[in-house]
């Protein structure tokens, strides 16, 4: 018998993506989806599914506010970007989480936890005790991002907010961020940027280049298994995805 899932994540590509990857296992019936955490709320008191795949950073509650005002509680499976802090919290081995973007091996592990659950062969997890862990790990170790970059020119330094930036391009030894309007100079390498921005917005697509996922407006397939991405920029600027590098920037767009 299929699990039946119900899916909350307030990115809609990622939603997208797990959903299809859920219906490809053949183990898995998704009865509802969506992007608001209060509809997941009240969605969820009428309606209480096997699992829940329940992301954990969402604007205005985030996943472990959807639980706490839940009666009754369903498995959860919770999906993050981040890559550590919940580590200590899953020594139970009764409950999991996924990593952005996700990938089919993990989420075979997470449905044979499930399916163990149901089954009786592992016990059900202590939800509120795994809320404790779960919110003291996120708050010593969730991951600062910075929401600008210095450009300096003599002694001006100008900050220009990341939002505005389509894409990151290194040329002639130096690295720029572009927005629709200007390439300003950074002092920093694309390695290091790579590094220090939020992985849920600018993923690296060649050697030279990071791009802002917000800005992709089209993708190409190119010769040699790579492809063009074109920016939604006034210059309809076109970038080289390299080979290596496209299936992480598709996994990234949900495709």
């Amino acid at each position: 018998m299929k699990l039946s899932a119900y899916l909350v994540d307030d990115e809609e590509l990622a939603l997208r993506r797990l959903s299809r990857m859920l219906q490809e296992t053949g183990r898995v019936e998704v009865t509802g989806q969506t992007t608001d955490p209060l509809a997941a709320i009240d969605h969820l008191r009428e309606e209480l599914p096997d699992v829940l795949f329940l992301d954990i950073e969402m604007p205005g509650k985030n996943g472990f506010d959807v639980l706490r005002d839940l009666d009754e509680q369903p498995l959860v499976v919770f999906t993050t970007a981040y890559s550590q802090y919940a580590l200590q919290a899953f020594e139970t081995n009764s409950i999991d989480y996924l990593l952005k973007p996700v990938e089919p091996q993990q989420l075979d592990r997470a449905l044979n936890k499930l399916e163990k659950i149901r089954g009786g062969s592992e016990p059900r997890p202590d939800v509120s005790l795994l809320l404790q862990r779960l919110s003291s790990a996120l708050q010593d170790a969730k991951p600062v991002y910075p929401e600008r970059i210095a450009s300096k020119s003599g002694e001006r330094v100008e900050f220009v907010d990341l939002a505005r930036v389509t894409h990151i391009f290194a040329k002639d030894k130096l690295t720029y961020a572009s927005t629709q309007t200007k390439d300003y100079c950074v002092d920093k390498t694309i390695a290091d940027l790579e590094s220090e921005l939020d992985p849920r917005r600018f993923v690296r697509i060649h050697r030279s280049t990071i791009v802002n996922t917000a800005f992709v407006h089209e993708l190409y397939g190119w010769f040699a298994g790579r492809m063009l991405v074109r920016l939604n920029d006034p210059k309809k600027t076109e970038l080289t995805v390299a080979r290596d590098r496209v299936k992480a920037l598709k996994d990234h767009l949900g495709i």
